[in-house]
């Protein structure tokens, strides 16, 4: 990584950005502007001598006429009625209060400005997301688990737009949003929370959470919200597998159970344990993928293909590729093979070479 820097990147601090509120940000130029107002008034109350005020007998400014004075300048309305005579006043107004003018106003009308238009561009924004959002995988929990099922879907090709990330976190907010994805930050136990998620017009959900109760809540919530979305949810302890079922997951996964089966095997084999976690890697070695049918392969055993079958899927049927059912392939089938995680003419992923999958064919 670092060798891909140029000269000019290198030792360079990045700092990351701060992120305030709007409420803090306004606070704090209010504040600046009635410094910058407190600053004149006491300017031109020190200088009361070179002031003259037309609608006082004696023309002399009080403070009330400093603050007054001031209000009016500042703001450009001036009135006339007190002005300055002296030499001195009229150059302090010509050389510091005519900057101080102009940096009040650039304030004021630059706040306004700049809080109406982030508030209406965020609003449009969150308007045209939501008005597109359909159809869209929502991912619940931004751990590991969860940032590791959507680089899996990314790098399978799904768009950084259709996903939606529920977690309450603050720092899984910042994480989210640095990868350039939509978050909710909220409990997925809630099911408001899921609503803004979308979960109405999601495809896909995927539960994450670090505690098996609050999974079993979140698929009940999502289940209820969407029937027939696919809920995919990781459980802890394979205690939890038929109650999370029961809430209406479509697929349950066992982390602890996963990671320990793979311990085991690394230990009695670590040539197996290298080939399963080789297995469960993107982008490098092997991968275990779903594919279409191609039209060529129509007829054919699945051990005669180039890609390694392990099962074929059948009218939502999961067959293994020696079962007796599948000794050849029909039209519709969908195959689960592992292959090289590259592209490979002998390898070919349907449209990636034009060719048409059994579906395309009348």
């Amino acid at each position: 990584m670092v060798d891909e820097l140029n000269d000019d990147a290198r030792g360079r601090v990045r700092l990351p950005a701060i992120v305030r509120s709007p409420v803090w940000e306004l606070t704090r130029r209010l504040l600046l502007a009635v410094a910058l107002l407190t600053f004149t008034v006491a300017l031109v109350y020190f200088d009361r001598d070179g002031y003259h005020d037309n609608n006082d007998p004696t023309g002399e400014v009080s403070l009330v006429d400093s603050i007054y004075y001031t209000t009016v300048t500042l703001s450009t309305t001036g009135y006339g009625d007190i002005a300055p005579v002296s030499d001195t006043a009229r150059l302090v107004n010509a050389f510091l209060i005519t900057p101080l003018r102009i940096a009040f106003l650039v304030l004021l009308i630059g706040t306004t400005i700049e809080v109406l238009a982030t508030q209406g561009r965020e609003l449009l924004r969150v308007a045209r997301w939501r008005k597109h959002m359909d159809e869209h995988v929502v991912v619940i929990g931004y751990g590991t688990k969860g940032r590791s099922a959507v680089d899996t879907l990314i790098n399978n090709g799904l768009d950084k737009e259709a996903i939606v990330i529920v977690d309450p976190s603050t720092t899984a907010l910042g994480e989210a949003h640095a990868d350039g994805l939509a978050v909710v930050t909220g409990d997925a136990t809630r099911r408001e929370v899921l609503r803004r998620a979308g979960v109405a017009r999601a495809s896909q959900v995927i539960i994450t959470t670090d505690r098996d109760d609050s999974t079993v809540l979140s698929t009940l919530n999502v289940r209820q919200l969407n029937p027939d979305a696919y809920v995919v949810a990781a459980v802890r302890e394979s205690d939890n597998i038929e109650l999370v079922r029961q809430s209406g997951a479509d697929s349950v996964v066992t982390s602890s159970d996963a990671v320990g089966r793979l311990l085991g095997l690394s230990t009695l084999s670590p040539t197996l344990g290298s080939v399963m976690e080789d297995l469960l890697t993107y982008g490098e070695g092997l991968e275990v993928a779903e594919r279409e049918l191609l039209v060529p392969e129509v007829g054919k055993p699945p051990q005669s293909l180039p890609d390694q079958v392990i099962a074929v899927v059948r009218d939502g049927t999961v067959h293994r590729y020696f079962d007796p059912a599948v000794t050849q392939l029909v039209r519709g089938d969908k195959l689960i093979v592992v292959r090289p995680s590259q592209e490979l003419p002998w390898a070919p992923r349907p449209g990636t070479h034009g060719e048409a999958s059994s579906d395309d064919e009348e």
